[in-house]
This record gives structure tokens, C-alpha cells and sequence, in this order.
């Protein structure tokens, strides 16, 4: 993602400034603490005009998969994939049982990313339970799941201020768009490409039901992508650890789910 990649090249510059104006890097050729508070400048202009990239708008012409008929516009998308040495139905149950624990650095990461507060969610996921079944019971809507084919989840990710969650979601549905909300939408997506190898998809859209929050939800999306993206490429290959491992979708190790 080019906007994530100009805010990060902003703060790493403003970090190697700011080590500049403590004690210059000359190996970089900075020699001194005037050249060290340029750089810092330079850093902040960029995560700067980072934060002020346009948003833009992404629609599907026709509706091909479950989360397409959930999410079939979005302003913020990744997505991921992984070929898969085992049958369709191995890797869908491996999907459904793969746990934090499988996932390396999951833990890690999330904590950084709630600020090592304790949270209910897939944020803090127990590393011994499947980790989709953690989301389903706390912050996350199961919207669908076609055995063996795709299962697609929700939930939302900003509120209209004054609003609480259990107001916006009813009858196991999330709300339609409108100002103040953003909806976040993941899926996996099981392809057989023969009888023992399968392609698995993942793929996250996000929704902002107006501009204004759009335009807020775009600096914190750049700021976790690289995180994000790096969960969801290990979230993957766990999932292929499990499925590739043994016949009946175990793994072992001291953090697997039996």
C-alpha cells in the first residue's frame, strides 16, 4: 500500500533526525545537529502529506464472492493468499481451528497495536483457542459460512459518536452504511485447484459511511498496514502448517489447539 509505504519512509526519517539531533550520524553523513533537525523536518512533512493522500472509492462490477454481497464497495482493502498442499475440506477445518498461539508474533503485534491494554477481542486472543472462534464470541458477527467454500466475518470498527455497538447490531446483522460508522469485513475463501491442493484466499475490506470518517480511519489504517498485512501472511501459512501436518487437522506443539 503506497500511502502506508510514504507514512513509514516519514517516521523512519523523523527517527533517524531526531537520533541526529542527540548525537549526529556522521555514517550517514550527518554531521551535525542542524543537518540532524532537517531531516526531522523533512520526516514530519512527509508523514504530513502521508496523512493527506486523497481516499478513493472501490466498487465490484459483479457480485463472484459471500463477501462481495456483504462489502461490495470499500475505501481500504488487503489481501492475501496461499497454495495449500492438502484437500478443500482439510484446509477449511484448518481455518476454523487455528489458533493465536500457531501464528507467530501474533501476540506481539497485537499488543502493540492495543497499546498493551487488555482487550475482549481477537486483539488478545487466548493462544489456545481458535482464533476465529475468539472473534465470533466478542467483537466479530459470523455474516457466513459455506462449508467447504468461504466464511466471511464483521464487525464495526468506528462508531457515530454517542453510539454503542449493542444499538448497531441486530438480529446477528451489522448496520448498513451512515455517517460516523465503519465497517470492517474479512473472509477466507477455499479454492480446489485439484484433489490435494487448494488456493486460500483472505481478503479485508473496510467501509466508512462518510468522508469525514474516512478521512480519519485512513491515518490509523496506514499506520497499522504493515503490521496487519504481516499478520495476515502468517495467519496463512499457520493455517497451511496445520492442514499440511496431519490428516485430522492437528498440529503439535505446546500452543496448539487439540
Amino acid at each position: 500500500m503506497i500511502e502506508s509505504a510514504v507514512l513509514w519512509t516519514g517516521v523512519f526519517l523523523s527517527a533517524l533526525g531526531v537520533l541526529s539531533i542527540l548525537r549526529p550520524l556522521r555514517f550517514l553523513r550527518l554531521r551535525t545537529r542542524a543537518a540532524g533537525a532537517m531531516v526531522l523536518i523533512a520526516g514530519l512533512v512527509v508523514i504530513g502529506l502521508a496523512c493527506l493522500l486523497p481516499v478513493h472509492e472501490t466498487r465490484i462490477a459483479t457480485e463472484v464472492t459471500r463477501l462481495d454481497e456483504f462489502a461490495p464497495h470499500w475505501q481500504f482493502a488487503e489481501s492475501h493468499s496461499i497454495r495449500i498442499a492438502a484437500p478443500r475440506a482439510r484446509v477449511f477445518r484448518a481455518i476454523e481451528r487455528v489458533t493465536a498461539g500457531e501464528i507467530p508474533l501474533f501476540r506481539t503485534l497485537t499488543a502493540i497495536r492495543r497499546m498493551g491494554r487488555r482487550t475482549p477481542d481477537i486483539l488478545d486472543a487466548p493462544l489456545r483457542e481458535p482464533i476465529l472462534g475468539v472473534a465470533t464470541r466478542t467483537s466479530f458477527l459470523m455474516l457466513a459460512r459455506d462449508v467447504p467454500g468461504e466464511i466471511v466475518i464483521g464487525t464495526i470498527v468506528v462508531l457515530p459518536e454517542g453510539r454503542g455497538t449493542g444499538a448497531l447490531v441486530q438480529e446477528g446483522r451489522l448496520p448498513p452504511d451512515q455517517p460516523g460508522l465503519a465497517l470492517a469485513f474479512m473472509n477466507f475463501r477455499v479454492i480446489a485447484e485439484d484433489e490435494t491442493h487448494t488456493r486460500v484466499m483472505t481478503e479485508t475490506r473496510v467501509i466508512a459511511g462518510d468522508p469525514v470518517t474516512a478521512r480519519k480511519f485512513a491515518i490509523y489504517w496506514r499506520v497499522i498496514y504493515p503490521g496487519s498485512s504481516l499478520i495476515r501472511r502468517m495467519w496463512l501459512r499457520a493455517i497451511q502448517r496445520r492442514a499440511e501436518s496431519d490428516r485430522n487437522g492437528r498440529v503439535r506443539g505446546p500452543n496448539a489447539a487439540r
